[in-house]
């Protein structure tokens, strides 16, 4: 199943996307695509509906993030060893972690807003991973495959002054307005063949900068979802991005950041497009 949510910003329905990819709307059926919808065993009843026979969608309407306002989101930093050897740094021991502000959390489609006074605003296309229900001390990474709703594109915007150069932890250089759109749809674990040998590509103004792969992760999505659940409780409807591969601004010589009026574009195998704008704060 490929899930979507539909609608102006802040009301937004959700809908999936039938084998044809027409967009249907499951509003009549559902509240959302929300830690509620996951936790009480909402894909299991969704499966079972027929969905050919539910009302199509416009498909100008707008796309929302492919899930609801999430209770956390988790960014797994320098995971690919392709992205690592780019940045001249050595490859972590265990996984290195932080988080974003679920403020940052927008649609597929939405412009990236730059921030006052950034001069640095970068891009990373990322395999985000959403949990399908609570998560606490799972006892294998095996285990860890039956907690995962799904899995979507996640851009990973930063703003590398805030975060490396100001001091403190990299929180403010990564929860930034707009700076995390999800989508165009979340996909369920069958919808993908080997979640960790999936193509990612990202262009900027039509000149691709990352073209990397799934399978140079460091540490696979499994091991993620395992080791954080020996930290914190993983709610259902978290979301969790995994890292990027090489091609981001920081690592240019000399460094390219983005700017208003840039048009940014990304791909992950079996996940679908995003299309962003910049626009100024």
């Amino acid at each position: 199943m490929r899930l979507i949510r539909f609608g102006k910003q802040g009301v937004e329905k959700p809908g999936v996307l039938d084998e044809k990819g027409i967009r249907r709307d499951l509003s009549n059926e559902f509240t959302d695509w929300n830690r509620a919808f996951f936790q009480s065993g909402g894909l299991q009843k969704l499966g079972t509906l027929d969905i050919s026979k539910l009302p199509e969608v416009d498909s100008k309407e707008r796309l929302g993030s492919c899930v609801s306002r999430p209770g956390k989101v988790i960014c797994i930093g320098l995971n690919y060893s392709d992205h690592a050897a780019e940045s001249g740094m050595a490859i972590p021991e265990e996984p290195i972690i932080f988080q974003k502000g679920a403020n940052t959390v927008v649609g597929p489609n939405d412009d990236i807003l730059i921030p006052r006074n950034s001069q640095k605003t970068d891009w990373e296309v990322e395999l985000g991973i959403v949990i399908g229900k609570d998560a606490r001390y799972l006892d294998s990474v095996e285990e860890a495959k039956e907690y995962i709703a799904g899995y979507c594109i996640s851009h990973d915007i930063s703003e590398r002054a805030f975060q490396l150069e100001k001091g403190g932890q990299w929180t403010k250089g990564k929860s930034c307005d707009n700076f995390n759109p999800l989508g165009p749809f979340l996909a369920t674990p069958d919808e993908l063949d080997d979640v960790h040998n999936l193509r990612m590509q990202l262009w900027v103004n039509g000149v691709k900068m990352q073209d990397g792969n799934t399978k140079t992760m460091i540490f696979d999505c499994y091991y993620v979802v395992h080791y954080l659940s020996q930290f914190m409780t993983l709610e259902a409807g978290d979301v969790i991005s995994t890292g990027t591969p090489p091609g981001v601004g920081l690592g240019m010589k000399p460094p390219i950041y983005l700017k208003a009026g840039d048009e940014v574009a990304l791909e992950i195998e079996g996940l679908g497009r995003q299309e962003q704008k910049c626009s100024n704060a």
